[in-house]
């Protein structure tokens, strides 16, 4: 299949968008199969970089054979047998713990920068323990179109570099797995072997390290394996048990039909370019189809946001609604506040001025209300408590449900093990609560002086707290009229502001109420969904995964069918 370059620049930007697309895919929340979901997110990132997409932009780079197996098969030997001389060291204990090796020909070096295949890695021209480095050897024993990597154990009992040699693979065009008689059925490398499969990675295998009399048997049953797992036409390199030279080499003759096979393959620049393709469309393929499985995972995470989402505002609508009510049906009018008022309405002559004519009605209660300014302020002071507790009471209360709530799915239980307080009001509440409720009480006097500067005349001025107070009050029973202790409080009001006056300021002072204490509650609620909006899930994400991956598509079947494709 020729490929043209325009379809290779094509393919190069759908790569590169799907690399953006899973880069904004987070999963933070602790949903069903998220941790194997954010192995794979990585993995397909890692994958991209690694790989695809610089091996998209120089597929006529050399062909890159990782040598990878199992612990104690003998890969190091066999790579420097395979080169000729010593350029990987093995490790006698375990796990060996050293940058992973790549050796190429001299003139492929420019192939191997680090802006090229594994950019993650460093590049270094030593032996070193770093495993974030990658050691470059140049040997002319290496064929020009061919580069050898060692990588470490996909068994090793150290996990950084089991996911290093994970990584290694996923980079290879050609894996050459190699495996001994003693390891050849172990669990692991067969997962990995799996993968490769699955995804169409040219696949070689080395029997290592078999006595020459178990060879047959062995390598009968291997093959046989090979076969089961989608792998029967990978080949089947045999190496007898032999002892190595001085330099730590096998005999030339136990590697002469690997090395041949590899030399012809660099010689041959189609047969090369075949395995090159192969790996990278079956790669880009799997990648396709993996992120429709990764866009099903976002979706989740969306939805179990969702789900946390409402129900922490269902907590606190219910809270914003149970505070509305209370602050009009006369719950507020008890306690401390009934106490303090009715010592307020009990003051010198105010009650009994109360039966006189209007006229004459309004100079008694002014100056009544004027003579009473320390009750007034106890009244005041006991007007604020009650709404603090109030709203404290519903915000304590809608947080309290809310962490229930969260608490009965995985997602939300482990946001709120992270968050201490999660179950309380915040800790500034009781200072905004108590902002809020003297600037109300401002408004409130504010409404007695506008409303009442005709008819009281210059009076008013000296009762304005002791009527403020009395509007409070209508206002806390404005929506149970025949409350007795109210009903005081507006004969008050109506005699010196008028009736109408005095039924537009309860409204509008109820209404102000309502939003105060609604602004806080807002703000209670709106502390939990910073926690949700924190997460950067934004709804759209799972569809442009998959229009991401249907776009990688569109790109593969017009390199297969050599049709052009107008989709962006």
């Amino acid at each position: 299949m020729t490929v043209s370059s325009d379809q290779n620049t094509r393919m190069l930007t759908a790569l590169v968008r799907l690399r953006g697309a899973l880069q904004e895919a987070r999963l933070p929340l602790e949903v069903a199969g998220v941790a194997q979901h954010r192995i794979e997110l990585e993995q397909m990132i890692d994958q991209l970089e690694d790989y695809v997409i610089p091996r998209q932009m120089s597929v006529e780079a050399p062909l890159l054979v990782v040598v990878g197996g199992s612990t104690g098969a003998g890969k190091s030997t066999l790579v420097n047998s395979l080169v000729g001389r010593r350029v990987t060291t093995s490790g006698v204990l375990r796990p060996t713990t050293r940058s992973p090796v790549l050796v190429h020909h001299p003139d492929d070096g420019h192939w191997f920068g680090q802006d090229r295949l594994l950019p993650d890695l460093a590049r270094v021209d030593h032996v070193t323990n770093d495993q974030s480095s990658l050691q470059l050897v140049a040997s002319d024993t290496v064929p020009a179109g061919l580069a050898i990597l060692d990588a470490p154990d996909i068994d090793s009992v150290e996990e950084h570099n089991r996911t290093l040699a994970g990584q290694l693979l996923a980079a290879a065009d050609l894996w050459l797995f190699v495996t001994s008689a003693a390891r050849y059925s172990d669990q692991v490398p067969w997962d990995h072997l799996k993968r490769a499969a699955e995804r169409s990675t040219a696949v070689a295998v080395v029997l290592d390290r078999t006595a020459a009399d178990a060879v047959p048997t062995v390598a009968a049953h291997l093959a046989r394996m090979l076969a089961s797992r989608g792998l029967k036409d990978s080949p089947l390199f045999t190496v007898a048990e032999a002892t190595v030279d001085e330099e730590g080499l096998l005999p030339a003759t136990e590697v002469a039909d690997i090395r041949s096979w590899l030399v012809s393959l660099a010689a041959d620049p189609g047969a090369r370019g075949a395995v090159v393709r192969q790996t990278l469309d079956g790669t880009i393929r799997t990648l396709a189809r993996r992120t429709h499985v990764l866009a099903d995972a976002f979706q989740e995470q969306v939805s179990a946001a969702e789900e946390l989402r409402a129900a922490a505002a269902a907590a606190y609508d219910e809270a914003a609604a149970a505070l509305a009510l209370q602050t009009g049906d006369g719950t507020l009018l008890r306690g401390e506040l009934l106490a303090r008022w009715q010592e307020l309405i009990g003051t010198g002559d105010l009650l009994r001025s109360l039966d006189r004519p209007v006229g004459r009605l309004r100079g008694r209660v002014v100056s009544a209300v004027k003579g009473a300014p320390q009750q007034a302020d106890r009244v005041t002071l006991a007007v604020e408590s009650a709404l603090e507790n109030l709203v404290l009471d519903h915000a304590e209360l809608a947080a309290a449900r809310t962490r229930t709530a969260w608490e009965e799915s995985d997602a939300g239980r482990a946001l709120v093990a992270g968050e201490p307080s999660f179950g309380r009001a915040g800790p500034d509440l009781r200072r905004r609560a108590e902002a809020e409720v003297r600037a109300w009480q401002e408004e409130l006097h504010g409404m007695v002086r506008a409303e009442g500067a005709e008819r009281a005349g210059k009076y008013l001025a000296h009762g304005v707290p002791s009527l403020g107070v009395a509007l409070s009050v209508l206002v806390f029973a404005r929506r149970v009229p025949e409350l007795h202790d109210a009903e005081l409080g507006r004969t008050l009001l109506d005699a010196v502001l008028g009736p109408e006056a005095v039924a537009t300021v309860v409204e509008r002072a109820g209404a102000s109420l309502e939003r105060r204490m609604g602004e806080l509650i807002e703000r209670e609620r709106g502390r939990r969904l910073e926690i949700i909006d924190g997460l950067e899930l934004p709804a759209e994400a799972a569809e442009q995964l998959r229009a991401a991956s249907r776009r990688i598509d569109d790109r593969r079947f017009e390199q297969s069918t050599g049709r052009a494709d107008d989709t962006p």
